[in-house]
C-alpha cells in the first residue's frame, strides 16, 4: 500500500513519463504470467520502450492535465502502457507478442495526438519502421546508379552493339 507522498512522487513520474513520449500503447494482460511479462518488457525494453503496470486510479490522475487524457476511459482492468517515441516499432512488438500469447489484448494507443482504437493499431503495426524505410528508399535510389556503372564498365564491344543497335532502330 503506498503512502500519500509515495503516490505523489509515483504520480509525477508518469506524468513525466506520458507527456514526454510520443506514443501510447495501452494492452490489458490478464492471465500472463510472470515469465511472459518479463519476456515482453524485455523485447519492448531492448528497443528503448518503457512498459508500465499501472494502477488505473492512480493512472488516471497522471494522465489528466497531459496530451493523452483522452486515453482515461481504456483504463480498467489488469492494465499496461508502453510508452515511447517510435509508435510503430512499439505496435510491432506488441502485436507481435500477442499473436503468440492471446492473453495479451492490445485495446488502444496514442500518437500524433489522436487515440488509435485496437485496428489502427494493428494497422500501424504493418507499416515499416524508420530504418527499414530508410533501407527501401536506398535501395530504390541505387538501382539506377548501378545500372549506369554497368553499362559503363560493360566492354567497348557491347557499348558499340547498342549504339549500333539505337542507330539502326531510327
Amino acid at each position: 500500500m503506498m503512502n500519500k507522498e509515495s503516490k505523489k512522487q509515483y504520480i509525477e513520474e508518469m506524468k513525466k513519463n506520458f507527456s514526454s513520449n510520443d506514443s501510447v500503447m495501452i494492452a490489458q494482460y490478464q492471465g500472463l504470467n510472470v515469465n511472459e511479462l518479463d519476456d515482453l518488457r524485455k523485447q519492448l525494453r531492448d528497443k528503448g520502450i518503457l512498459f508500465k503496470v499501472t494502477k488505473n486510479r492512480i493512472t488516471k490522475l497522471a494522465i489528466k492535465d497531459s496530451p493523452v487524457k483522452d486515453l482515461e476511459k481504456y483504463f480498467t482492468g489488469p492494465t499496461a502502457a508502453a510508452l515511447s517515441s517510435d509508435a510503430i516499432t512499439t505496435a510491432k512488438i506488441l502485436t507481435k507478442f500477442a499473436k503468440s500469447h492471446n492473453k495479451l489484448k492490445i485495446i488502444a494507443g496514442f500518437m500524433d495526438g489522436k487515440v488509435l482504437d485496437q485496428k489502427e493499431v494493428a494497422i500501424i503495426a504493418t507499416l515499416p519502421t524508420l530504418e527499414e524505410a530508410r533501407a527501401k528508399i536506398v535501395g530504390i535510389l541505387a538501382t539506377p546508379a548501378q545500372k549506369l556503372v554497368s553499362i559503363l564498365l560493360a566492354p567497348g564491344s557491347k557499348i558499340a552493339n547498342l549504339a549500333r543497335a539505337k542507330s539502326l532502330k531510327k
